[in-house]
């Protein structure tokens, strides 16, 4: 399993990216999970991170699960419409 920061804002955004696409060969099962129960700050660029690494993980044939998001994040994905391709419900 995949564990996201406590800090994903822009600054970090560029850096964490690649981290977790290089990680997506090593998920067994049909779907990349991701931990985002530490993610305490994040703004639009944590979803552009999400968007993309579904978008990778996509590519390579797996799926994305994210597990334990935080409360806000689900309403700012929902604010931006992007709640469905997150599988956020």
């Amino acid at each position: 399993m995949l564990v996201l920061p406590d800090d994903l804002t822009h600054l970090q955004a560029n850096a964490c990216l690649p981290m977790l696409v290089q990680a997506i060969p090593s998920q067994t099962g049909p779907a990349a999970q991701v931990d985002a129960s530490a993610l305490e700050r994040f703004d639009s660029s944590t979803l552009a991170v999400l968007l993309e690494f579904r978008r990778a993980c996509l590519a390579q044939g797996k799926g994305l699960e994210l597990l334990h998001l935080n409360p806000r994040l689900i309403e700012l994905a929902r604010l931006y419409g992007v709640d469905g391709l997150l599988a956020i419900h």
